[in-house]
């Protein structure tokens, strides 16, 4: 297990996948500060983004002791914060030491956040009431899939749960599906996985202790799947 404050970690380089796939979205300074906006993120997701960060916050209390996975564009993190107020904890990691920074930058002024470089598929063993993945698992290849859905498991107290939003397959007609299956063929092209198999099915073993809940989102193309442990 990696320690957060490690030189082990600080010394772990930027996964090859994500070099080789999204280093225009992730890894290049000025395209992150376009693509980092509340409006460009309602935009990708078709209108629907603030909707399914309703879904979340649904899920959050005031108070909460939370685990973001990932960063994530647009004021997401800075909704959360706020949601669980100075009596929570906010806890953000990510891979890529500039998603860090940018994060870091969003939440000045929020003492209830805090937010370090640190992989999904190895996180520090520390115990959460919610962990929310939000729109992660799309952008990893399987294997990695295989190991963030368990980890992310093992996070949350006994009665905690576990909040994945991310990509699903839409219904047979919908108008978006054949420009949606283009741009993950081109773009990115670990998002289809999520059309054929259920999140669940990443979690192995440890998903029997845990109830599972899945609802789907415009027309079926976003679903919201929440686990939560057995107290």
């Amino acid at each position: 297990m990696l320690d957060i404050t490690s030189g082990e970690l600080a010394a772990k380089p930027v996964p090859a996948y994500l070099r080789d796939v999204y280093t225009w979205a992730y890894l290049t300074p000025w395209l992150t500060h376009i693509l980092d906006r509340q409006v460009v993120v309602q935009a990708i997701l078709w209108g629907n983004a603030q909707r399914l960060i309703d879904d979340v916050l649904a899920a959050v209390k005031p108070g909460d002791r939370i685990f973001q996975p990932a960063a994530v564009y647009g004021n997401f993190s800075r909704q959360i914060a706020e949601q669980i107020g100075r009596r929570g904890r906010l806890e953000v990691r990510d891979i890529a030491p500039l998603q860090v920074e940018l994060t870091r930058d969003k939440l000045l002024g929020l003492s209830q956040a805090n937010v370090a470089r640190g992989d999904a598929a190895d996180p520090e063993q520390r115990e959460f009431d919610v962990v929310t993945c939000f729109f992660l698992l799309h952008e990893v290849p399987d294997d990695v899939k295989l190991q963030i859905v368990p980890a992310m498991l093992k996070l949350v107290r006994p009665g905690g749960r576990v909040i994945f939003v991310d990509y699903h397959k839409p219904n047979r007609w919908h108008p978006l599906k054949p420009l949606m299956h283009q741009v993950f063929t081109w773009l990115e092209p670990f998002a289809l996985a999520m059309w054929s198999k259920e999140i669940e099915q990443y979690a192995g073993p440890v998903a029997g202790g845990f109830r599972w809940s899945k609802r789907t989102r415009f027309n079926g193309m976003y679903q919201v799947v929440i686990a939560e442990r057995s107290a």
